[in-house]
C-alpha cells in the first residue's frame, strides 16, 4: 500500500503545485509510533535538530539547484512542504509518496518523475523561505539565506 501525503491535484512540470494550501485542507492522521517514522509525533524528534540542514543551494553546470532531500527523507510525517525563493508566491513541493508497507518507508526512489531539487537560474536564489504542515496539522517555517544553505 502506498500512501501519498501531498496535496491532491495535478501538479504541473518542473515538480510544483501552485495555489495556497493550510491545514484545513488536510485531516490530522493518527500519532500512533511505528517505529518507522512516519507521523509527525516521531520525525518531530529528529527535524528541529537538522533545521539547518533541510535545503541546500548548489550552482551546478549553469544553474542553482535547490535541494529539498535531507526533507524528503521524513517526508511520511508531513503533509506538505511549501517553499519561496525571494519572496516570491509560496508554492507547494511535489513529493514521493510514503512507502508504508516497505521496508525503509521514507526511502527515495528518484525514478525521474520527481526529483530532490529543482532548478532556477545561475546566482538568482538569494532566500528561501520553507513552510512545514506536519500530518498533526502543527506547522513550522524556516527561513534561509544563500550562504548559510549553500554547497560547493
Amino acid at each position: 500500500m502506498v500512501i501519498s501525503k501531498v496535496l491532491l491535484g495535478f501538479c504541473a512540470g518542473f515538480g510544483v503545485c501552485s495555489g495556497a494550501a493550510n491545514a484545513q485542507e488536510f485531516l490530522a492522521e493518527p500519532q500512533d509510533a511505528s517505529g518507522k517514522f512516519i507521523t509527525a509525533t516521531e520525525i518531530k524528534m529528529i527535524l528541529p535538530h537538522t533545521k539547518a540542514q533541510w535545503i541546500a543551494v548548489r550552482p551546478y553546470e549553469g544553474q542553482d539547484l535547490l535541494y529539498f532531500t535531507n526533507l524528503l527523507a521524513w517526508r511520511c510525517g508531513l503533509h506538505q512542504i511549501r517553499y519561496s525563493v525571494n519572496g516570491a508566491e509560496m508554492k507547494v513541493l511535489e513529493m514521493e509518496p510514503c512507502y508504508v508497507d516497505e521496508g525503509a518507508p521514507n526511502a527515495l526512489k528518484v525514478d525521474g518523475a520527481i526529483l530532490p531539487f529543482l532548478s532556477f537560474p545561475l546566482n538568482t536564489i538569494v532566500t528561501i523561505k520553507l513552510e512545514l504542515l506536519y500530518d498533526d496539522l502543527s506547522q513550522e517555517t524556516a527561513e534561509y539565506d544563500r550562504g548559510a544553505v549553500q554547497a560547493n
